[in-house]
């Protein structure tokens, strides 16, 4: 059975135009959340260091102030996230 093709496929020159002038939009939840450094490669800040710091040691307070970078495992999705850097 040969059915239509999927609506996402465009099928005329009029239809891949109109793809074409489509722009990618960047998710704005993850640009707040990341920072792309000068190689290329991402940084995020780490959680649980705004407050109720007297309970937490020193120790872990300054590990805290270290912004981490992404790892390799998860820059395929977080670069479909922010494709415009």
């Amino acid at each position: 059975m040969t059915g239509p093709p999927p609506a996402t496929v465009p099928r005329g020159k009029e239809e891949r135009q109109a793809m074409a002038k489509l722009k990618i939009k960047t998710n704005r939840s993850a640009a707040k959340r990341f920072k792309r450094t000068g190689t290329g490669k991402y940084r995020y800040h780490k959680s649980f260091g705004s407050h109720i710091l007297s309970t937490k040691s020193r120790k872990r307070k300054r590990a805290l102030r270290k912004n981490p970078l992404v790892h390799k495992s998860n820059l395929r999705a977080l670069r479909l996230l922010l494709p415009n850097g």
